[in-house]
């Protein structure tokens, strides 16, 4: 039988964010690419192996999925640094981007190669072939719009390879992705899964489960609300919106070059700024420690009004709510403004996980509970199946 490695991931717009095997090893990876026409020149190559693929992660791609087939693309870190690099664009479907293929075919192509793999995926000379089952989502607004049937098609069937070629330690070295199985979740109902079950499927908050919640899913390019009520999510009341952070970060990040002069490489940046623990806000101009609270302050609580809004809108249809968790990316960004605003306005029950790293990765965590417990069914059925057979 051949061997499928879990993974999990989140293409977040901000990131991506990827668990693999059994917790065994994570990626974060931003989500940034550039079209590369050819090679690009590398200088020093014979330093390449000194340094960590992430930092030049360099490949070309083979995929039936892919409208623009056979294209070199930098990836993360080497992307943010080249004159066209591209981040998803508001209003755009995840479900229907190269972008999104791109950087979860890169992301499981790094695991695939890492060391920890030699004994699973098979080798011939500098191509392996590596097997997944694969536990990932969408928006809530693409799922109701029935989208994640054709994103799970163009990945389920096909051969879909990931070629390494300026990329430090694995250079020259290919990839054939095949998928055995893929899930594709509702983002909201996933964030319910991560706050109520641990990673054996075990109840973890037996107080929230018989709660009528909300929660609020904000992220670069879209919002999710997910209404729960007697243990499941309520698809009807349930929204998606197409309000995420993305376009205030690129805002930031444009008022910032244009009164200081300084050239942010991408959003993930301009996150870094607002969320870092020291000198929050603050940026390096010309060497000297300069605050940008005045050009943040002014366009995130604008967002934070418009989220708070929708937060008002959809407790309104569902009256007996009794919390709202706020969770993902956008969330840690928005925190302190949307506190702010409820305090002085409605005062509605809400709460925000105060560990910015779990609400970060909660998509892709809930995505390895729902993909893991898939499996370990999965693989119950099949042992009665081949039990019965054997007795038949």
């Amino acid at each position: 039988m051949t061997y499928s490695r879990i993974a999990a991931v989140d293409v977040g717009n901000d990131s991506i964010k990827a668990i693999f095997g059994h917790l065994d090893s994570e990626l974060n990876i931003p989500n940034v690419v550039a079209r590369d026409v050819e090679d690009r020149p590398v200088i020093g190559i014979e330093e390449l192996d000194n340094k960590e693929p992430l930092d030049g992660l360099h490949v070309r791609l083979h995929s039936p999925a892919l409208k623009d087939n056979n294209a070199i693309y930098r990836i993360g870190n080497l992307a943010t640094k080249s004159n066209n690099a591209t981040e998803l664009d508001p209003g755009s479907s995840k479900s229907e981007e190269d972008q999104t293929l791109v950087m979860l075919f890169a992301t499981l192509a790094l695991d695939a190669v890492h060391a920890r793999n030699e004994k699973h995926f098979p080798r011939n000379k500098n191509v392996i072939d590596a097997n997944y089952t694969l536990g990932t989502g969408l928006p809530l607004r693409e799922v109701k719009e029935g989208k994640d049937a054709g994103y799970r098609s163009k990945l389920i069937g096909s051969v879909h390879q990931v070629e390494f070629l300026i990329t430090p330690k694995y250079q020259g070295l290919k990839v054939n992705i095949k998928f055995d199985e893929v899930k594709v979740y509702p983002e909201g109902f996933a964030a319910y899964i991560n706050l109520v079950m641990d990673n054996n499927a075990n109840i973890i908050n037996k107080d929230l489960i018989d709660k009528r919640i909300l929660i609020q899913d904000i992220g670069g390019l879209s919002t999710d609300i997910a209404v729960i009520k007697n243990r499941n999510v309520d698809d009807d009341k349930a929204q998606g919106f197409n309000l995420g952070v993305s376009e205030a970060l690129e805002q930031i990040r444009e008022e910032i070059r244009s009164k200081h002069g300084v050239e942010l490489d991408s959003r993930r940046d301009v996150v870094e700024i607002i969320t870092k623990k020291n000198d929050r806000n603050h940026i390096m101009v010309r060497g000297s420690r300069t605050s940008v609270h005045d050009i943040t302050d002014r366009i995130l609580l604008d967002l934070a009004k418009k989220q708070y809004r929708l937060l008002r809108n959809i407790w309104q249809k569902n009256s007996q709510t009794e919390i709202c968790y706020f969770v993902g990316g956008g969330a840690t960004v928005l925190k302190d403004y949307l506190k702010t605003l409820n305090n002085s306005l409605d005062g509605y029950n809400i709460d925000f996980f105060e560990d910015e790293k779990e609400s970060i990765w909660m998509m892709a965590n809930a995505y390895y509970k729902l993909i893991s417990d898939y499996r370990k069914k999965s693989s119950k059925e099949k042992e009665m199946k081949d039990q019965k057979a054997v007795k038949a």
